[in-house]
């Protein structure tokens, strides 16, 4: 009895032992863990890399980060001392001007709306750029007040590769707003098919694709759009007709448009004077005048357009009359060759370098749509002589432009097919 007492004592005493063991464990364990290091709020190694390798932003060969940058445009009515007053720039003005005279004028160069950058630095300019254009400007350093720097840069233009396709429901400007393409592009086609498409003729259904360049120029590490570059190629379908327009350049600084044989666009003749234009009146050997009543023929066509339009020259040729009549107003009649003459009546007024014996390219202005002499309202009314007697120009087998030069003619071809390859990508 004794003994099993005492057995029981010593178990006992032993699960107490075990017990006492475990709490001390477990206490050692929890402060332990306790005692671990937390994790560091610090940057990682990998996040400082990061913020190290961050790459500092150019614009006109200035690193702009440790600037405040302030972009704004010329209003109208302001000058360039309140520009630089606003930048505590002011009391450096005639220093300025001084190192600017043979760059740029200031004072009578500034124009609204133009833009212009400060950086500046403790709420004093530190840098003036003025933008003459999207590509060219002037850098006006102050850094060093006893040594002001003022001189000219350009920015590089980036250009980019663009398939653009469209359908005419109504006009090739809507076709071009509906794809988000740039309305220069579509004065640009228009004057590519000046000779061969009259656009206020397209019809719904006709459709065109065009290979062409778009031109960026950095802006703070951003790429800014700046315009339509070159166009390289165009399918421009008309009443179920291909019409082709491949850009080469024969010789150096000489390009022009082909079609797909190798015949230039450039016709010897445009098809209007005008790019933009309503036909209000064509050719007639009898019509009503509307300002007479009378019934007479009426030997040219009249182009309706508002008042001010540049009128073209169709073609090259020299100016025969530059004058002002009771019933033709101001006007302009051109000598091309033996065969061929054009006028054009009722200008707002001759442009001022066009007089007698001057010689006038293919699409150079001569003058400006308007109602003079005897007219009811703004248009040009277009003759064209053959042989000294007036004809409807639209019923004319004009003169078709040259072809490209035959020693030429196997890189235009090979050429072509290659910028065909690019037309045919995404097909309609």
């Amino acid at each position: 009895m004794r003994k099993l007492y005492k057995r029981k004592r010593i178990d006992k005493q032993k699960g107490l032992k075990i017990i006492l063991l475990f709490l001390v464990f477990s206490v050692s364990f929890i402060l332990i863990d306790y005692e671990k290091p937390k994790p560091s709020k610090s940057p990682s190694l990998k996040q400082t890399k990061n913020k190290e390798t961050r790459k500092p932003v150019y614009e006109y060969g200035i690193q702009l980060d440790s600037f405040d940058v302030f972009k704004k445009n010329v209003e109208n009515g302001e000058n360039i001392s309140s520009i630089w007053a606003n930048y505590n720039m002011f009391f450096l003005k005639d220093e300025i001007l001084k190192r600017s005279k043979n760059i740029f004028d200031f004072e009578k160069k500034l124009k609204a709306a133009n833009n212009y950058t400060v950086l500046s630095k403790s709420d004093t300019g530190r840098y003036f750029i003025y933008e003459k254009d999207k590509l060219n400007y002037i850098v006006v350093d102050v850094n060093n007040k006893d040594s002001i720097i003022v001189y000219e840069g350009k920015r590089e233009v980036i250009t980019k590769h663009m398939l653009s396709q469209g359908i005419i429901n109504s006009s090739l400007s809507e076709a071009c707003s509906e794809q988000n393409i740039s309305q220069k592009l579509s004065q640009e086609l228009s004057e590519i098919y000046a000779w061969t498409i009259d656009f206020f003729k397209i019809q719904k259904g006709d459709r065109f694709k065009v290979y062409y360049e778009n031109n960026y120029i950095d802006s703070c590490g951003k790429l800014k759009y700046i315009g339509v570059g070159k166009i390289w190629a165009v399918e421009f379908i008309h009443k179920n007709q291909p019409f082709y327009a491949f850009y080469y350049e024969q010789n150096r600084n000489r390009g022009e448009y082909f079609d797909e044989n190798g015949m230039t666009l450039r016709k010897a003749f445009l098809k209007a004077p005008l790019n933009y234009y309503r036909i209000s009146s064509r050719y007639s050997k009898n019509r009503k005048h509307p300002v007479t009543g009378q019934w007479k023929g009426h030997f040219g066509t009249d182009y309706a357009a508002p008042a001010g339009t540049p009128i073209m020259t169709t073609a090259n040729g020299t100016i025969e009359i530059a004058s002002y009549t009771k019933y033709n107003g101001y006007y302009v009649k051109v000598k091309h060759n033996s065969t061929y003459s054009t006028q054009y009546l009722h200008m707002q007024k001759i442009k001022s370098d066009i007089k007698k014996g001057v010689y006038v390219k293919q699409g150079d202005i001569i003058g400006y749509v308007g109602s003079t002499g005897l007219a009811t309202g703004p248009h040009v009314c277009y003759r064209f002589w053959k042989n000294g007697v007036q004809v409807d120009p639209y019923q004319q087998n004009l003169p078709p432009g040259d072809p490209i030069d035959e020693e030429n003619r196997i890189g235009f071809l090979k050429y072509k097919d290659k910028l065909l390859e690019k037309l045919t990508e995404n097909q309609m």
